[in-house]
């Protein structure tokens, strides 16, 4: 009972959980702050996660895809050093 008494009393900062003494209005001010700020924070990580780290002009010339490709092939060792050459030989 001592623990409920001291939780209902008005005088005390328990009852108003630190919304007390006239700073009520600050909930107002920051509930759309940080909810604002937390909207932006998933946009900016939804766009970052789609946008991949090609360029518009990589996407447009297939074969320096082809020649980004098999220089990670070779940079893996699936790829020796004279099959390397001839593949980039062979895309011109």
């Amino acid at each position: 009972m001592f623990v409920v008494s001291l939780l209902a009393d008005r005088g005390s900062d328990f009852g108003h959980m630190g919304w007390g003494d006239g700073a009520w209005w600050m909930m107002f001010v920051w509930g759309p702050v940080l909810t604002v700020a937390l909207i932006a924070l998933v946009v900016w990580a939804v766009r970052s996660s789609s946008v991949s780290g090609r360029s518009p002009v990589a996407e447009s010339d297939p074969l320096s895809g082809a020649r980004r490709i098999l220089a990670e092939r070779y940079a893996r060792g699936e790829l020796d050093s004279e099959e390397y050459r001839e593949r980039v030989e062979r895309l011109g």
